[in-house]
């Protein structure tokens, strides 16, 4: 089974979502803007998500995490929960 580690942001806007986006592709510390933004508990360790299989996040997220390169900002998806940049830290198959 494939595994993955991640980390995200989770705001309230799609329009917040693209501006972080663009913050973190000119520079700035995915961990730093997570922290000061994300509303997800996961922002005190920088949005850190851990480990996990396919089915124990949202399907929206599964989708992106099990296909999306490695070490890419990617989004914003959109889940029940909000906007998140999703970036695939790492992937096992």
């Amino acid at each position: 089974m494939a595994i993955a580690t991640a980390r995200h942001i989770l705001v309230d806007s799609e329009e917040i979502c693209l501006e972080l986006k663009t913050e973190i592709e000119q520079g700035a510390d995915f961990a730093g803007v997570a922290k000061e933004n994300s509303s997800c508990p996961s922002s005190a360790q920088g949005g850190d998500l851990g480990e996990f299989g396919p089915g124990m996040m949202v399907p929206e997220f599964d989708e992106v995490v099990f296909s999306a390169p490695i070490n890419t900002v990617q989004g914003p998806v959109k889940t029940q929960f909000g906007y998140h940049l999703l970036e695939v830290t790492s992937r096992t198959d």
